[in-house]
């Protein structure tokens, strides 16, 4: 196969997986209504293989599109209620002796699935918090000295509250960084909010919603992004921008390797969404933000003065140079 061939074949996968994208955006957007930007943001997590923080107030949407995202891909999903209670053999399995068997068998708590969606994560203790540790990084559970991989594709999509602090335990820096992207909902538009009220045609209920996708859609999906043709100086560019982070006078503490990683893979999804077989800087600059700014802990005088991650993010955007002409 000559190269030309090779780049008009990648091109029309990329048109495959930018019109199943779209069918999947659009599906949800029937229950989720007014929100296309996160829902695309949640879609493009998924299909980068990260973890999702919805963080928002009560109210506005948070666990109805994770529950939509798992409606419309074919795919085992398990909702976990968070409790100060909850422990982690609630969430990972437990080995229970079979006195038949005459052996310790595991059995598999609710993790073992595509989509697991973490309910009000920061309200389970820091014990249980740190049960996602292990299966969020490298997608299996140790018990008892075993490991058991969970299925692919699996994505956490948690949701928190960052308003009611009370019976709540905030988030380590560590399990922060576990996740690939935080976004906010925001409140619905006035259109789309008086639709709600009225009764206009939102499209089905949840329960009501059919599968776009099934699981091989997605892995093929995964597997085409990550083979997205990446020219050296968006590999720079990322770098810069993450390394930026880590000498700012307003930060305690910077983005990781692991935060570089992240936003190129994301980066990719966005650039097959838009039916591109390469990458241009605005794909790395339009996901900085959710993908950089929850990893940065800034310092107490910026936070006295209103400053946040995002902030941060926005002024290294605007700081370090934009490569020219790098998607070819």
């Amino acid at each position: 196969m000559t190269e030309n061939q090779a780049m008009v074949d990648a091109d029309a996968v990329a048109g495959r997986f930018a019109q199943l994208f779209g069918a999947l955006a659009g599906a949800i957007e029937q229950v989720v209504r007014g929100k296309r930007d996160k829902i695309e943001l949640a879609l493009v997590c998924l299909l980068s293989e990260g973890h999702l923080l919805v963080e928002d107030v009560p109210g506005v949407g948070k666990t109805t599109l994770a529950r939509a995202i798992s409606a419309t891909v074919d795919a085992k999903w398990t909702r976990i209620q968070f409790t100060p209670d909850l422990l982690p053999s609630d969430i990972t399995g437990v080995s229970i002796f079979n006195q038949g068997a005459n052996a310790f068998e595991f059995h598999p708590g609710p993790i073992f699935a595509n989509l697991v969606v973490a309910d009000e994560i920061n309200r389970g203790s820091p014990k249980t918090q740190s049960a996602l540790l292990e299966v969020m990084e490298e997608r299996r559970v140790t018990v008892e000295g075993t490991p058991h991989p969970v299925p692919r594709p699996f994505m956490v999509i948690a949701t928190q509250n960052p308003v009611d602090m009370d019976g709540t335990y905030p988030l380590p820096e560590a399990q922060l960084d576990r996740f690939l992207m935080r976004i906010s909902m925001g409140y619905p538009d006035h259109r789309s909010e008086v639709a709600v009220l009225a009764g206009a045609p939102t499209g089905a209920a949840i329960d009501e919603m059919r599968p776009v996708a099934g699981r091989e859609d997605v892995s093929r999906m995964v597997e085409f992004a990550g083979r997205l043709h990446v020219a050296p100086p968006l590999y720079d560019y990322v770098v810069r921008l993450v390394a930026a982070t880590r000498d700012h006078p307003e930060l305690r503490l910077g983005a990781s390797p692991r935060a570089s990683l992240a936003l190129l893979r994301a980066a990719r999804v966005r650039a097959a969404a838009a039916g591109r077989s390469f990458l241009v800087p605005e794909d790395i600059k339009a996901l900085a933000v959710p993908v950089i700014a929850h990893r940065l802990i800034v310092t107490p005088e910026a936070e006295l003065r209103g400053r946040t991650g995002a902030d941060v993010v926005g002024e290294v955007l605007a700081n370090v140079p934009t490569p020219q002409a790098a998607g070819v």
